[in-house]
Protein backbone atom coordinates (compact mmCIF):
# COMPACT_ATOMS: atom_id res chain seq x y z
CA UNK A 1 0.00 0.00 0.00
CA UNK A 2 1.21 3.61 -1.00
CA UNK A 3 2.62 5.33 1.91
CA UNK A 4 2.97 9.19 1.57
CA UNK A 5 6.28 10.32 2.68
CA UNK A 6 5.82 13.90 4.34
CA UNK A 7 2.92 15.33 5.89
CA UNK A 8 0.91 17.36 3.49
CA UNK A 9 0.05 20.72 4.87
CA UNK A 10 -3.24 22.37 5.61
CA UNK A 11 -3.08 24.98 2.81
CA UNK A 12 -2.48 21.94 0.32
CA UNK A 13 -4.52 20.12 1.13
CA UNK A 14 -7.57 22.84 0.99
CA UNK A 15 -6.20 24.06 -2.42
CA UNK A 16 -7.11 20.49 -3.68
CA UNK A 17 -10.46 20.44 -1.84
CA UNK A 18 -11.38 24.37 -3.39
CA UNK A 19 -13.40 22.62 -6.17
CA UNK A 20 -15.30 19.76 -3.72
CA UNK A 21 -17.94 22.35 -2.53
CA UNK A 22 -21.94 21.55 -3.96
CA UNK A 23 -22.64 24.33 -6.43
CA UNK A 24 -25.80 25.99 -6.08
CA UNK A 25 -28.99 25.09 -8.54
CA UNK A 26 -29.47 27.92 -10.93
CA UNK A 27 -33.83 28.58 -11.44
CA UNK A 28 -34.57 30.40 -14.37
CA UNK A 29 -38.45 31.42 -14.78
CA UNK A 30 -40.58 29.92 -17.48
CA UNK A 31 -41.51 32.78 -20.77
CA UNK A 32 -45.02 31.33 -20.92
CA UNK A 33 -46.51 31.52 -17.11
CA UNK A 34 -43.61 33.32 -15.27
CA UNK A 35 -43.32 29.87 -12.90
CA UNK A 36 -39.68 28.96 -11.64
CA UNK A 37 -38.37 26.34 -13.86
CA UNK A 38 -35.07 24.40 -14.22
CA UNK A 39 -32.87 25.80 -17.51
CA UNK A 40 -33.06 23.71 -20.55
CA UNK A 41 -35.89 21.66 -19.09
CA UNK A 42 -39.52 21.36 -19.58
CA UNK A 43 -41.84 23.05 -17.68
CA UNK A 44 -43.71 21.45 -15.93
CA UNK A 45 -46.95 23.69 -15.00
CA UNK A 46 -47.23 24.25 -19.24
CA UNK A 47 -44.97 21.98 -20.98
CA UNK A 48 -43.39 24.50 -22.64
CA UNK A 49 -39.86 24.68 -23.69
CA UNK A 50 -38.42 27.38 -25.76
CA UNK A 51 -41.94 29.34 -26.25
CA UNK A 52 -43.47 26.42 -27.69
CA UNK A 53 -45.72 23.79 -26.34
CA UNK A 54 -43.60 20.68 -26.25
CA UNK A 55 -46.25 18.06 -25.42
CA UNK A 56 -48.67 18.32 -27.94
CA UNK A 57 -45.84 17.85 -30.80
CA UNK A 58 -44.64 15.05 -28.62
CA UNK A 59 -48.30 13.42 -29.09
CA UNK A 60 -48.61 14.51 -32.97
CA UNK A 61 -45.78 12.52 -33.60
CA UNK A 62 -46.61 9.39 -31.78
CA UNK A 63 -50.04 9.11 -33.27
Amino acid sequence: MAVPKKKMSKSRVGMRRSHDFIKPVSINTCKNCGEACLPHNICKFCNTYNGRNVKAIAVDLMS
